[in-house]
C-alpha cells in the first residue's frame, strides 16, 4: 500500500462515514415522527424507547442504506477529485489505470466483509430488538389487529401427510382447545383425531390431549372410539408455536438455514421468502463492491457537467438499483422465481454494467 492508496483509502471511508451518519440521522428523526403517538402510548422512558427500539433500528436503517452510501460516497468524493484534475495528474504520473482502482477495491472489500458478518449476525439481533418493539407498541394499534384470536388459532403441516390444527393458542401455558389432526393417502384423509384440549408435557416432553376422539377411514368404512387423555409426540414445539410475521429478520444466518431445513421436512410451502432472504444477505453484501466500482469508473473521469452531473448518473443508477431488487424478490416471494436468482440478479446485471464501463473508460 502506497501514500496514494492510503489518500484515496482515507477519502473513501470519512466520506462514507459522513454521509451514513447523516441519512441515518435523518431516517432516525422521520422514524421519530411517524411513531411518536406510539411511544407516547407505550409509556416508555425516553431511555426505555432508545434501548428497546432504536438501539436496533439504526442498525436495521444502515443495513437498508449500506451498499447505496457506499456509492453515493465514491461517487461523490472522486468526483470532487477528478473536478480538481488529482486523477489526470495521477495518470500523467505513470500510475495505471488499474493500478489507480486498487485502493477503490480494498476498501470496498474491507467494507464488504463487515457487511457481510454484520448482515449473518449483528443485525438479525438489532432486528429482533427492533421488531419486539414494533409488534409490541405498533402493531397492537394497528385496525389490522382488530381480530383478538388471529394471532391465537394455528393451522400446522407436521410432515408430509399430517395436518394439525388448534384454537385459541396461551403461549404462557402452552395449551390450546379445539385441536385436530388428519393424516392423509394421496388426496384422502384415512386418519383423524380431534381432542377437547392439548397441553405440553414438560415431563414427558411431548403434548398432553384430553377428551379424545380417534376415526380410521377405509374408503367407506369408518371406526371411532373414544379417549380419555393420550400424550402424542408432534414435530412442533412450543416455542415453534408463536406467529412471527418478523421471523426472517430477527433469525442469524445459522438459525435461518435450519427453521428452512426443519419447515423442509414438514413439507411446509411458502418458504421462497426465507430462503431469499438467506440469499440476500450474501448478494447484498457483494453489491458494496460492484457499487463501489461502478461508481470509481464513473466518477474518475473529469466531464463538463462536475460531480453535480456524476451525482445524478449515480443516483439513478441506484433507483434502477433498487427497483430490480425489490422486483426480483417480489418475484421470488409471489411467484415461482427462484430465490437465489432473485438475490443474485441485480449483482450479475450491475457487474455486466460495471464491466462495460469499465471497457469504455478512458484509461
Amino acid at each position: 500500500m502506497k501514500k496514494l492508496d492510503w489518500y484515496i483509502i482515507r477519502k473513501f471511508f470519512s466520506t462514507f462515514i459522513f454521509t451514513m451518519l447523516a441519512i441515518t440521522a435523518i431516517a432516525v428523526v422521520i422514524d421519530t415522527s411517524e411513531k411518536a403517538d406510539d411511544f407516547v402510548k407505550s409509556g416508555l422512558s425516553t431511555w426505555e424507547i432508545i434501548t428497546h427500539y432504536f438501539i436496533g433500528f439504526i442498525p436495521f436503517i444502515m443495513a437498508m442504506i449500506f451498499p447505496l452510501m457506499v456509492f453515493i460516497a465514491v461517487i461523490y468524493f472522486s468526483s470532487k477529485m477528478a473536478g480538481q484534475s488529482e486523477f489526470i495528474a495521477i495518470l500523467a504520473g505513470g500510475v495505471k489505470y488499474n493500478r489507480m482502482l486498487r485502493p477503490y477495491l480494498v476498501g470496498a472489500t474491507f467494507l464488504a466483509i463487515i457487511f457481510w458478518y454484520a448482515n449473518q449476525y449483528w443485525i438479525p439481533r438489532a432486528n429482533e430488538i427492533r421488531t419486539n418493539f414494533q409488534a409490541t407498541y405498533v402493531d397492537r394499534n394497528s385496525s389490522y389487529n382488530s381480530d383478538p384470536y388471529r394471532n391465537s388459532n394455528y393451522y400446522l403441516r407436521v410432515d408430509a401427510n399430517t395436518f394439525v390444527g388448534m384454537k385459541y393458542y396461551d403461549t404462557a401455558r402452552k395449551s390450546a382447545s379445539n385441536f385436530f389432526l388428519s393424516k392423509l393417502k394421496g388426496n384422502q384423509v384415512y386418519y383423524n383425531l380431534r381432542a377437547e384440549s392439548i397441553k405440553w408435557d414438560t415431563a414427558k416432553k411431548n403434548w398432553k390431549l384430553s377428551n379424545i376422539i380417534e376415526k380410521h377411514i377405509d374408503g367407506l368404512n369408518e371406526s371411532a372410539k373414544q379417549v380419555p387423555a393420550m400424550n402424542l409426540n408432534l414435530n412442533v414445539k412450543p416455542n415453534e408455536m408463536r406467529r412471527d410475521d418478523y421471523l426472517k429478520d430477527k433469525l442469524t444466518t445459522p438459525e435461518l438455514k435450519q427453521f428452512i431445513k426443519m419447515e423442509e421436512i414438514r413439507g411446509t410451502e411458502g418458504l421462497n421468502t426465507f430462503k431469499e432472504e438467506r440469499f440476500h444477505r450474501d448478494a447484498s453484501a457483494f453489491s458494496v463492491i460492484i457499487m463501489t466500482m461502478i461508481g470509481a469508473v464513473l466518477a474518475t473521469r473529469k466531464i463538463r457537467g462536475g460531480s453535480g452531473l456524476n451525482l445524478a448518473i449515480g443516483l439513478v443508477l441506484a433507483s434502477i438499483f433498487v427497483v430490480m431488487d425489490k422486483f426480483s424478490v417480489t418475484f421470488s416471494i409471489k411467484g415461482n422465481f427462484s430465490p437465489l436468482l432473485a438475490a443474485w440478479v441485480p449483482n450479475i446485471i450491475f457487474s455486466a454494467i460495471a464491466f462495460w464501463l469499465y471497457k469504455r473508460a478512458p484509461k
